[in-house]
């Protein structure tokens, strides 16, 4: 198969390549498998019944429509569970729970649409991205691609990421973007199909976001016939909502907005989904149907837990399988490999280790050094069910007092923590993904109006490792930066390895303003110094605002941070053995100038930024003025994330071009 950067002498193909890349269409898409590839999917989905039923017609279900849906449900939910864990066994990872809990109504939904087309918007919407696997599953129902191509889930350059995107993948109809962005485009898709009913999967933990609050008003007031179908499933990533979120209901939530609610217990069988679906379809306007069920019913192990949140791993999913009469299916799962970035070796890089997981753990310190009498008073920590992933969650094993496992609820829970920081010798402290930056941009200015002392983690920043593909990309951090010249300070940072991150957290913790500090999902090699000994070790002191040469040069110079720096660094160490005297800067203050260090790249022949943030947005959209504005005139130029995902971890960084091959290209160019 081909690889994904062609251009790249260095770069082999994983270990795990997908069977089904072996052709590849002109426009750069897998198309359907060369003849000569006889792998064959291992559930065999030609036993899909293609069902019609008339919920306008049909009051109640027969016992062959009973038990084809049975049968319906049956061989989705293994096939579900085996594409999905795929994503496991290859470290591509993904989601199994959302996807195999919702298969009843959606087997149902399906056959409603083949019987009444001009009756329904014959789209399965899902307000919470994650659920993917439904779109795939039934794009290859429809016939829109084969399903051999779903062992591909996730992969890089398969069309099959982590989230629905239109225009990538055959047979999917819409982007669902983040989680509680759905139903109020869905709103829209309404009123633009009058006299038919919209459908719009829902789940517990979208309808925390406040999209969902005034999408639920305004399918109210406007008498929408839309049906909210929510998956109320009490799991979200860490932990059950009814013991960490208190007071919390969907269907008191709904019905106080003014939505018909309807209860429902699907596991007690098809039926009971049967009337509820039916009762909200033949019901004027907005109908919320609450499915109240645990997650991943009937999955050993699994049956209630978060842990089916992600996708279910092969060690459960392989006896499961067996269980269920695939043992093809459990066989390929046992032969999977894990993928991994097959580039050799990067020069002037050491041991790699997780940013994010030492930001938690410096916080988490940070806090433990206020006197034990005082820190509930002079500290609040929000997490917005992400503890884990930012890791959080070592704050609260540590020091439960100061911290709050808030919902999914960004925007709410920033503000929060800004709040608690207005009062002088209080901070508050938050965490989420970077892509999430986007939607609390406003609450940023609020928190700078009223002069908040809040330190922010935005993990999961840039691109690498970002298998949940554009809608999660972290790449517009600056638009924190979004105050005027004279504002309450706000701060920037994004280190290039886990030793700054920790000399980072402990200069900003305790320092006023707003601070902002960005790590990546993926682990990160440690920058060395030229003897090989660590760059941001022992000796090393971070200070804001003051950028580090971590290699000098004369013939220019490359700006880099986050995981920039370690791939930058690989290509100056080979463009020096080349005999091009290149300089490294890892500029990770990104809002603040450094005068000397700008003064002496821009002294050079040129100047090169190199960066996982959006090329429109990003520190390379305003490096330049920063030069000219200073009478300093190299050559420059920008590389910078500019296309949409390609799905896959490793492979990010390679599509958008700021893999060490590509920037050894670009200097070429320049010298």
């Amino acid at each position: 198969p081909p690889t994904p950067f062609p251009h790249n002498p260095h770069v082999t193909p994983p270990p795990h390549t997908p069977p089904l890349l072996s052709k590849m269409s002109s426009e750069g898409r897998p198309t359907k498998r060369a003849k000569q590839d006889d792998f064959v999917f291992p559930i065999d989905l030609s036993q899909y019944k293609k069902l019609k039923i008339d919920p306008f017609k049909t009051d109640k279900l027969s016992a062959q429509q009973v038990a084809d849906l049975q049968s319906n449900i049956d061989l989705c939910r293994d096939a579900i569970v085996f594409f999905t864990s795929c994503g496991a066994g290859t470290g591509y990872g993904g989601h199994t729970g959302g996807a195999y809990d919702t298969v009843p109504e959606v087997m149902l939904m399906d056959a409603f649409f083949r019987a009444c087309p001009d009756k329904f918007v014959p789209t399965f919407f899902d307000e919470a991205g994650h659920r993917v696997a439904t779109q795939y599953l039934m794009s290859v129902l429809e016939g829109h691609m084969e399903a051999e191509r779903l062992v591909n889930y996730r992969a890089g350059h398969s069309d099959l990421p982590g989230h629905p995107e239109l225009g990538m993948t055959p047979g999917v109809k819409f982007s669902s973007g983040r989680l509680g962005h759905m139903w109020p485009s869905v709103n829209g898709i309404s009123v633009a199909n009058p006299g038919k009913t919209t459908f719009c999967l829902g789940s517990d933990g979208s309808q925390m976001e406040g999209n969902d609050a005034e999408a639920a008003r305004f399918a109210v007031s406007e008498n929408l016939n839309v049906k909210i179908i929510v998956d109320d499933n009490d799991v979200t990533i860490t932990g059950h909502p009814s013991q960490y979120f208190t007071g919390y209901s969907v269907e008191r939530t709904l019905a106080g907005h003014g939505l018909k609610t309807v209860p429902c217990d699907p596991e007690s069988g098809i039926e009971a989904v049967y009337a509820a679906l039916r009762e909200a379809v033949v019901s004027e306007g907005p109908v919320a149907v609450i499915m109240n069920r645990k997650m991943c019913p009937g999955i050993e192990g699994v049956e209630g837990s978060n842990h089916g949140h992600d996708a279910v791993a092969t060690a459960t999913a392989i006896p499961h399988l067996e269980k269920r009469g695939h043992p093809k299916a459990a066989a390929y799962l046992k032969g999977l490999k894990k993928t991994s970035d097959p580039y050799p070796e990067y020069k002037g890089c050491g041991s790699v280790g997780s940013n994010r997981q030492t930001a938690g753990a410096t916080i988490t310190a940070c806090i433990g050094a206020i006197d034990a009498a005082e820190r509930k008073s002079k500290v609040l920590v929000i997490d917005s069910d992400l503890g884990g992933s930012t890791a959080m969650t070592k704050v609260q094993d540590a020091y439960p007092e100061v911290y709050v496992q808030s919902g999914i609820m960004e925007r709410g829970n920033l503000s929060a923590a800004a709040g608690f920081g207005t009062e002088k010798g209080k901070q508050g402290i938050t965490s989420t993904f970077a892509a999430f930056l986007e939607m609390c941009v406003s609450e940023i200015t609020m928190a700078r109006l009223n002069r908040s002392d809040i330190l922010c983690h935005f993990s999961h920043s840039g691109v690498d490792d970002m298998a949940d593909n554009t809608c999660h990309f972290g790449i517009n951090n600056m638009f924190a930066d979004n105050g005027l010249e004279d504002g309450y300070e706000t701060m920037l940072y994004f280190p290039s390895d886990h030793f700054q991150v920790a000399s980072c957290v402990k200069t900003i913790f305790p320092m006023p303003g707003l601070r902002f500090l960005f790590t990546t999902r993926s682990k990160t090699p440690e920058i060395l110094k030229e003897d090989g000994s660590p760059f941001f070790g022992a000796g090393y002191k971070f200070t804001p605002g003051k950028d580090d040469i971590v290699r000098r040069g004369t013939a220019g110079y490359i700006v880099a941070f986050g995981d920039a720096t370690y791939r930058a660094l690989d290509a100056v160490e080979r463009l020096k053995a080349e005999g091009i005297d290149v300089g490294l800067i890892a500029k990770s203050t990104l809002n603040v100038v450094d005068e000397e260090v700008i003064a002496e790249a821009g002294k050079t022949g040129f100047v090169l930024v190199v960066e996982p943030l959006n090329r429109k947005t990003g520190l390379g959209s305003r490096f330049g003025t920063y030069l000219l504005e200073r009478g300093l005139h190299p050559k420059y130029a920008h590389i910078g994330v500019h296309r949409e995902g390609c799905g896959g971890l490793w492979e990010q960084a390679y599509h958008q071009g700021y893999d060490s091959k590509s920037i050894i290209d670009k200097v070429k160019t320049m010298v």
